[in-house]
């Protein structure tokens, strides 16, 4: 049976496919196997490079850097959702005065560096504040712009006719945005929002540039001890893929609880049926 795009293949076809399934899955192997090769003849699989990642002192250590890590990730997600959402409407204003500020402010927090970012609120203030707020400051600054970008992004991609609908209703645009445009809105920026969450989890690694708190401090703390650069840099890039893994799921089902949500609100009622007396 053939699609609309392509033809199934035939007994040739599929004979060639599984050859080169075969051929791609020893090439793998083999890769894998080259790696792991170089690895033990150059002693970076030597058990006292990694007995570290067993031993309960340095687990409790590396567990009090994702703790730090995952409490920076929160409060920068948290403070760019509502500072992306602010800026976003507020590109959108009508007013210039709300307006051209929000833009400056969002293209000029877009523009600059995150690293720079940091590192200019950690000198700016050096022992005044906790070091983990330059990190989370920054990380609120950059995330929460590059999402009024999305935000703004969103809004607009909602249909035309519905907004004129609403105006033609006699509704204010207050009302309109809250009730017909941001409901559709985030429908279609939650992707995106959850990649830009991501980002903002990941981009915490950068806590290491003013020695802030984290999973990177910890690793940089066990490599200078153990010299043990590469087994650091595969255990931290591991938790990171989990983190990230977990927080894409979080944010999948959040946007099916979404659809879901609104399927329902939208599903037309049963009629109820009118007695009329004789």
């Amino acid at each position: 049976m053939s699609s609309v795009l392509f033809d199934v293949p035939g007994p040739r076809a599929r004979r060639r496919h599984r050859i080169l399934s075969v051929v791609t899955i020893v090439a793998v192997v083999a890769f894998l196997a080259l790696v792991l090769w170089r690895l033990a003849e150059t002693g970076q699989l030597a058990s006292d490079k990694w007995e570290v990642f067993v031993t309960p002192a340095y687990i409790e250590f590396i567990a009090e850097g994702l703790y730090y890590t995952l409490l920076a990730a929160v409060i920068a997600i948290i403070g760019a959702l509502v500072f992306g959402m602010l800026f976003g409407i507020g590109k959108l204003s009508d007013h210039a005065w709300v307006r051209w500020p929000s833009w400056l402010v969002v293209e000029f927090f877009r523009a600059v560096p995150l690293y720079i970012l940091i590192t200019y609120l950690w000198a700016l203030y050096k022992f005044q504040i906790e070091l983990l707020a330059p990190l989370v400051i920054g990380l609120i600054l950059y995330n929460g712009s590059v999402l009024a970008e999305i935000v703004r992004a969103g809004i607009n991609a909602v249909p035309k006719g519905q907004v004129e609908a609403a105006y033609a209703l006699g509704m204010r645009k207050s009302a309109v945005m809250r009730i017909v445009q941001l409901p559709q809105a985030i429908k279609i920026m939650t992707p995106s929002i959850i990649s830009q969450c991501i980002v903002a989890l990941k981009d915490t690694s950068l806590g290491y540039i003013i020695v802030a708190p984290g999973l990177t401090y910890a690793g940089r703390q066990i490599w200078r001890e153990f010299d043990n650069h590469l087994q650091v840099a595969l255990v931290l890039g591991a938790i990171y893929i989990i983190l990230n893994l977990i927080l894409e799921q979080l944010g999948r089902f959040a946007q099916r609880r979404l659809t879901e949500s609104r399927s329902t609100d939208a599903r037309p009622q049963a009629e109820v049926p009118v007695l009329v007396a004789p």
